[in-house]
């Protein structure tokens, strides 16, 4: 007892004290850090707490005799111990604890690692994560989600759209995703019921079904004119052949490109309206199946063009860039075959690829015969909503792949919602699954999103990307879409962004092939694999995501060989039947495989410490951009079109790109994966490639793709290396050079213009250092001029 009582008072008296500050944490609130002395334990915990000061105080020695001290001893430990317990309890975390990446939603996108606890050490290797997500990806559950999602319509805003979306947001609930949904009021074009679109040639009075929505209305008049696809190509063949284009009536069948942009290049030309057909050279279906689609040379709702249409009375009325001018409407083949037969005029050439797969007509290019379009769409105000769930990662759960599907259609919609949809819900129940019960703890957060509007030109997508622009590249490094990942069986097509390309690669090589040989790199050739990527096009659900918001974005399609598109889209024959028919009755089995494909990409990035993003992929692509403007501008100073221009300067900037990259690459190589905090700093530099490729020179309303290598406008290197104006050559050069510049100077992870300030200062300080020993030497020490010092100094800059 003498022994107990001596080192309790040695206790009691010793200089022990408790120290409370004050720390402000990242989300603005004030918590109150509790620390101990040296001679306690270094363990502390944060509690909530006022402003206020930092209190210290110091008990007194206290004097009793043996007894109190006994008693004392016996109550201290008790309390002890019954507040570590509640301590304990009250604030231990769940394993699994969801973060949300939007608030109304905004708060939610501002998550940082220090709102979580510490998270474990990630426990499943690679091998064991695909196997896992193979074992739950099967066909048999495929056949069950397929069926209960396909409804018989499902248009953007309808009652079916958002029983459908209370659905899914109800299944992300009973995952414990903790499900949000953003609402928007957006303006969509529909058919006026009371005054149908009309189409007059000669006797013949058309009412087609289908319709273009965000078409300009009115009703115009002019000579028909056939123009095959309506690529500028093809219209160049009309210009050769003497056929006039002004206030012409175009007729243009429906691929290779976008209902948009064939409707931007006929009013580029003049064209007074359009009318587009599904010839039945390239759409194997019955002649009178209706069409439908969108003109809209854009994305999101044009009427709220770069901001979000949470409500419209905010906003002064403003409309997109790219709404076309003139009507367009869509046609049947078969009301296009009586036009065809009438139209007369010149023929085209056999080698100019204008004719399709009516056998008794001659595709005329015609130029003689009037026809009237009459287009009365209207706008109609709908509310849609885009639903959410999240599985939070565990070492930076403020990053985000998002995995997004279409869930409206014009009818039916099979291919086109059904089973992306259907994906979407059960890679969600899959990784849940995996994190609940076997062991996988992602170190980054996946979200998954159901978006409506789609068939609109991805409205709900954009007016989400459009809501958070301002920190929604900074949180979101990948978009994977999952829209038409099936639309046959035994090829594939893809369209990324070059950061992804390694990616893609290795996933084809893990992914077994659905022809049951090899993987699908075997079943695409494996000497001729890149012949799969393709350019992305503007209507592509994962191109506002690239071009718009600078996000490293993919899209993906198995689909049959030697075809290009899937014929059934934007008709009421995208049903379960045409599918199965195009997959040999094995749908269910192409989207397992589909799922597998997006959920391998998407564990990869959320899996590894470093972002599987090669940024080493840009190389290429950005060299063949670069020698394009470097051989147009070559040849057009030697015309003596252009002056006092030198592409020198944008070839530099690539090579800081290339040397930003290979710093990157060797900083991959030398870094220590057990660092977390060096991990995210070179993610986050890998992270800004993308982004800083947007051109900040343009605005987002007036020029919403502002990519400088994949989007669209006079800022990007594709259009500089092909403009006749030299002004405008002058401009964009600069500007497209210094944004090449400023992505280097990202990608270095310090602001732009250091390392040419740090490399001139060096340089600096080593002259003034001779020039002040040269003085010194000399019998009378004289400062230098600062006209001296200023020639140093711009000089040293113009070496640098």
């Amino acid at each position: 007892m003498d022994r107990v009582r001596s080192a309790f008072n040695n206790m009691i008296k010793s200089e022990r004290y408790s120290r409370f500050t004050l720390q402000p944490a990242e989300d603005g609130e004030r918590h109150v850090e509790v620390k101990l002395s040296d001679d306690a334990t270094d363990d502390g915990m944060e509690v909530e707490g006022q402003a206020g000061g930092s209190p210290s105080f110091r008990p007194a020695p206290l004097r009793q005799n043996r007894r109190h001290l006994f008693y004392m001893v016996l109550v201290t430990l008790l309390i002890f111990v019954t507040g570590y317990l509640v301590g304990y309890v009250s604030h231990r975390k769940p394993q699994v604890e969801p973060v949300n990446p939007a608030s109304e939603n905004e708060n939610r996108l501002q998550a940082t690692p220090t709102d979580y606890a510490p998270s474990p050490e990630i426990q499943l290797d690679w091998k064991d994560v695909t196997q896992l997500l193979s074992q739950k990806l099967t066909s048999k559950a495929f056949e069950k989600t397929l069926r209960d999602f396909n409804l018989p319509r499902r248009s953007a805003g309808s009652a079916e759209d958002m029983n459908q979306a209370n659905r899914i947001f109800d299944e992300f609930k009973k995952l414990e995703m903790d499900p949000w949904s953003d609402i928007h009021y957006v303006q969509l074009q529909m058919p006026d019921s009371n005054r149908p679109n009309r189409v007059l040639f000669g006797s013949d009075v058309f009412e087609p079904a289908g319709y273009l929505a965000y078409s300009a209305t009115g009703k115009v008049e002019g000579k028909l004119v056939y123009g095959n696809y309506g690529r500028q190509e093809d219209l160049d063949v009309l210009q050769k052949k003497s056929v006039e284009l002004k206030d012409s009536v175009l007729l243009l069948r429906s691929g290779k490109i976008s209902f948009a942009e064939q409707v931007d290049n006929a009013a580029k030309k003049g064209a007074s309206a359009v009318l587009i057909y599904p010839d039945i050279q390239d759409y194997k279906y019955l002649a009178d199946t209706a069409l439908y689609g969108h003109v809209h040379l854009g994305s999101g709702d044009p009427y709220t063009p770069g901001f979000p249409s949470f409500n419209h009375t905010q906003f002064p009325p403003t409309q997109s860039s790219g709404l076309p001018k003139i009507p367009a409407q869509t046609i049947t083949a078969n009301m296009a075959f009586a036009l065809l037969q009438k139209i007369e005029g010149p023929q085209s050439d056999v080698s100019s690829g204008f004719k399709g797969g009516f056998k008794s007509v001659s595709y005329s290019l015609g130029g003689s015969k009037n026809i009237t379009v009459e287009v009365n769409n209207m706008l109609v105000n709908k509310e849609i909503q885009n639903v959410f769930g999240i599985i939070k990662g565990f070492t930076d759960p403020d990053r985000y792949v998002v995995l997004g599907a279409q869930r409206d259609a014009w009818g039916n919609g099979y291919a086109r919602a059904t089973v992306g949809t259907s994906v979407l819900m059960e890679l969600a129940k899959a990784v849940c699954e995996m994190v609940e019960k076997d062991g996988f703890r992602p170190r980054r957060s996946l979200v998954f999103a159901s978006w409506s509007a789609g068939e609109y030109g991805n409205v709900g997508a954009t007016e989400w990307l459009e809501g958070y622009m301002s920190s929604i590249d900074k949180k979101v490094f990948t978009y994977i879409s999952l829209d038409g990942v099936v639309l046959g069986r035994g090829n594939f097509t893809t369209s990324a962004s070059p950061l992804l390309y390694s990616l893609i690669e290795n996933t084809m090589k893990e992914v077994n092939s659905p022809l049951g040989l090899g993987s699908v790199y075997d079943m695409v050739g494996r000497n001729n694999w890149e012949a799969i990527l393709k350019p992305m096009a503007i209507d592509d659900p994962a191109y506002p995501f690239l071009a718009f918001s600078g996000i490293p974005s993919v899209s993906f399609h198995f689909i049959s060989p030697n075809t290009e598109s899937y014929s059934y889209y934007g008709t009421s024959l995208d049903n379960m039947d045409h599918l199965n028919y195009q997959t040999n009755q094995r749908t269910a089995e192409m989207t397992a495989v589909a799922a597998q494909f997006a959920g391998q990409m998407a564990l990869r990035l959320v899996h590894d410490h470093m972002l599987n993003l090669d940024v080493s992929r840009y190389s290429s692509v950005l060299y063949k951009a670069v020698v394009r403007v470097y051989r147009r501008i070559n040849q057009l100073l030697r015309s003596g079109q252009l002056k006092d221009v030198s592409p020198n300067w944008l070839s530099r900037a690539r090579g800081s790109f290339q040397r930003a990259a290979d710093d990157i690459n060797r900083a991959i190589v030398n870094t220590d994966l057990s660092d977390k905090e060096a991990c995210r700093i070179l993610n986050d530099r890998i992270m800004a490639v993308e982004h800083t490729l947007l051109s900040p020179y343009v605005s987002p309303v007036e020029t919403p793709f502002r990519h400088l290598l994949l989007g669209r406008g006079s800022h990007t290197l594709a259009s500089i290396a092909e403009t006749n104006d030299m002004e405008q050559l002058h401009t964009q050069l600069a500007l497209a050079t210094w944004n090449l510049q400023g992505c280097a100077n990202a990608m270095r992870g310090f602001p732009p213009g250091l390392q040419q300030l740090r490399a001139a200062q060096g340089a600096r300080t080593d002259r003034r250092k001779e020039l002040f020993s040269a003085q010194s030497s000399s019998s009378q020490m004289r400062r230098p001029s600062i006209h001296g010092l200023l020639q140093v100094t711009s000089s040293d800059l113009s070496h640098s």
